[in-house]
């Protein structure tokens, strides 16, 4: 874990903040390495990782399965919590400071993760995500209970157009009184996307204004996508 300290420990996170601030998602270049993603991809069937599958058609929530790892969690996952988290939560407190949301989130993740279980939200939230030809995932928010960080992340474990084809990363911003706006993204296998959860901030001209989020995944043209999703707040169920 010390190679994965150290690239998250150099990442420029003035940058990171800007982007999230101007964008509301962020795009950091090659944090996993291919044995750190393939590995992850080959322990999708070790049932003893996990404390929950889903599959997405039964609850028509598009096409394809995730599965909810289980504590203790893997290192790596671990890793990207703890370390991640504290660059995170000033941006995040900022946000609600430019919104006038009376709520201040904790400087570290333990702070966070004890606030959930305050709030009897127990349950590990990262999951890796899979995907073959005409799957998709359909827009929506990961929430999960009363306590909810306003940030996320979701790391790359395929190539695309070598792995597979389609199977975008969507966006949508519904601005007040005005159409959704799409954003579509292509990661790289190893990089990790930054996002919003479920709102931001953006400047009008009569002061900050809040704009609702959502993400999905496109259809997967061919082969198979697998992405590992990483929430810092836990789940009631």
């Amino acid at each position: 874990m010390e190679n994965l300290k150290t690239k998250l420990a150099t990442i420029d996170w003035q940058s990171v903040s800007e982007s999230m601030n101007e964008k509301g998602y962020a795009i950091i270049p090659k944090i996993l390495s291919d044995e750190q993603c393939n590995e992850l991809i080959k322990e999708y069937n070790n049932i003893n990782l996990y404390r929950k599958t889903v599959v997405m058609e039964r609850y028509r929530f598009g096409l394809g399965e995730y599965k909810y790892f289980d504590y203790p969690l893997p290192k790596i996952i671990q890793t990207l919590r703890e370390t991640i988290y504290p660059k995170l939560s000033p941006i995040a407190n900022l946000w609600m400071k430019v919104l006038n949301i009376d709520k201040i989130f904790p400087e570290t993740f333990e702070e966070l993760q004890s606030l959930c279980h305050q709030n009897n939200q127990l349950k590990p939230t990262p999951l890796i995500l899979k995907y073959g030809k005409g799957g998709f995932n359909t827009l929506h928010q990961d929430l999960y209970g009363d306590v909810y960080f306003p940030m996320q992340t979701v790391l790359f474990l395929n190539e695309p157009d070598e792995d597979f084809t389609g199977g975008e990363f969507v966006l949508t911003q519904q601005t007040p009184r005005a159409q959704s706006k799409a954003i579509v993204l292509k990661l790289k296998k190893g990089e990790m996307l930054i996002f919003t959860t479920n709102f931001r901030p953006i400047k009008g001209t009569k002061g900050y204004y809040r704009v609702n989020m959502k993400h999905g995944v496109s259809e997967v043209m061919s082969g198979e996508r697998h992405t590992l999703g990483v929430i810092f707040h836990e789940a009631n169920s």
